[in-house]
Formats: C-alpha cells, sequence, structure tokens
C-alpha cells in the first residue's frame, strides 16, 4: 500500500524527499511532506528515514 505523512507529525524535516527513489514526495507551503500515492511503489525507504515515524501505510 502507498505511504500516506501523519501532517500533524510531520516536523518538516524532509529527509523522506531525499531517500524516494521515484520522486513521488514533494514538499508543501509549510515544509511539511506529501506523498504523491500514485507515483509510490510502496519501497518504505520513506519510512525508514522519517526521524518521527510520522509515515506510514495507508
Amino acid at each position: 500500500m502507498p505511504r500516506i505523512v501523519n501532517d500533524s507529525d510531520c516536523i518538516g524535516c524532509q529527509a523522506c524527499i531525499g531517500v524516494c527513489p521515484t520522486s513521488c514526495i514533494t514538499a508543501k507551503d509549510d515544509g511539511k511532506s506529501i506523498i504523491d500515492a500514485p507515483a509510490c511503489v510502496d519501497c518504505g525507504c520513506c519510512e525508514g528515514a522519517c526521524p518521527v515515524a510520522c509515515i506510514n501505510t495507508e
């Protein structure tokens, strides 16, 4: 299943953006990450890179 970012827990560090192999994660205006679910290949790299564990499956 594609990953989603729990917006209330995201600290905007953007560590997930740098590890995504499909570049499906971008930063919103507030710096918090958002994942383009259809482009997500469910590799889990972003989940492992998140220091606050705010990325989970839908």
